[in-house]
Parts: C-alpha cells; sequence; structure tokens
C-alpha cells in the first residue's frame, strides 16, 4: 500500500475512532442491542472525513471493480447512511476518471406517493451495474433492502461495499446471496475485540 494511501486511512480510522464510536446501551437498526455504537455520520458528514472517506472508498471500489473484472456504473444505497458516502465516492471518481465518474442513487426507505413515486433517487437507469453501499453492516437487512430496491429497478449490483463491518454475521449473509462484500474497516480495527 503506498505511503500516502496508508496516511490517508490511518487519518480516517483515526477520525472513526475518536468521532464515530460510542459505548453505552443501544438498540441496533437490525433491533439487537449492543454496548457500542458506531455513528459513522460524525465522520462521513465531517468535511475532512468526507474526503478521507470519499478518497478511501473509491480506491477499494476501483480495485474490487478491477479484481472482478466490471465496469461500475453508479455508487448508492439506502438513506440515509449511505448518502454521504457515495456523494463523496462519486465526487472522487469525478477528480480522478472525470470520463469514467461514478453516478450516485439513493434508495428510500419507501416509494414516494406523489411525483414519479420512486423508491431510487438520482442517477440511477435501468440496465446499470451498481456497488450497494452501506456505512455499517451489522444484520445486513438495510444493504439487502438496497439491493433488492436496485434488482426491481432493473439493475445489477456488482457488489457491495461496506465502511464498516460490525462482524455480525451480516457481510457474510448477503455473501451467501451471492454478492461479494468488501468493506474498508472491521469492528477490530476499531475496538478491542472483547468489547
Amino acid at each position: 500500500m503506498p505511503e500516502v494511501m496508508s496516511n490517508k486511512r490511518e487519518r480516517l480510522l483515526n477520525k472513526l475512532k475518536t468521532q464515530s464510536i460510542f459505548f453505552g446501551d443501544f438498540t441496533l437498526a437490525s433491533g439487537a442491542k449492543s454496548k457500542v455504537y458506531f455513528d459513522c455520520r460524525l465522520t462521513t458528514l465531517d468535511p475532512e472525513g468526507a474526503c478521507l472517506v470519499g478518497d478511501q472508498m473509491y480506491e477499494l471500489i476501483h480495485a474490487e471493480a478491477a479484481c472482478l473484472g466490471v465496469t461500475i456504473d453508479a455508487v448508492g444505497g439506502l438513506t440515509m447512511g449511505a448518502d454521504p458516502i457515495a456523494v463523496a465516492i462519486g465526487m472522487t471518481s469525478w477528480k480522478k476518471a472525470p470520463a469514467e465518474a461514478y453516478q450516485i442513487y439513493t434508495v428510500r426507505k419507501a416509494a414516494k406517493e406523489h411525483g414519479k413515486t420512486k423508491l431510487i433517487e438520482g442517477n440511477f437507469k435501468a440496465g446499470m451495474q451498481v456497488v450497494v453501499i452501506d456505512d455499517v453492516v451489522t444484520k445486513g437487512d438495510s444493504t439487502l433492502k438496497a439491493i433488492d430496491a436496485v434488482k426491481d429497478a432493473g439493475g445489477t449490483v456488482a457488489f457491495v461495499a461496506v465502511f464498516v463491518d460490525r462482524e455480525e454475521g451480516g457481510c457474510d449473509k448477503i455473501r451467501a446471496l451471492g454478492y461479494p462484500v468488501v468493506s474498508l474497516f472491521k469492528r477490530t480495527e476499531l475496538i478491542p475485540a472483547d468489547t
């Protein structure tokens, strides 16, 4: 890993550790109880954090796409955890390769009841090959909801890219359904294993 890349990853890891990890008694989106809560939006919506997230997640996605031999048209996921990450990745992709920039989409939790009544907003079209993004994966249900929305709208999910894998079975569940999953950080990199 080049020095610059490693340095950016370390800076981002430090921001996550200092800004986005809380200890206490929490109920997660999955309904599970936990003594630790990752509020990644405090990092992904921070100016420096957003730039680092865009850079590091773009590199992760670019490498996985090359490994799988696929071309990515768009990135996005279930609102709102995935939204700032997808925007940061899209902007970074445009800076690095304008002709191959990733479009950005977001999946609503429920379809709009007016206008075009869409479930997917942004620059998504049927036939696109996409990456589904998630900020934190615990059980994987939010990610699977986004995957289903993309498939129902005529898209193809090339793979899933996760900012933080809580290592509680969610990524394995997604893989078991046939979707490759890559993650930038794992729970054990952020907090002690016995926490």
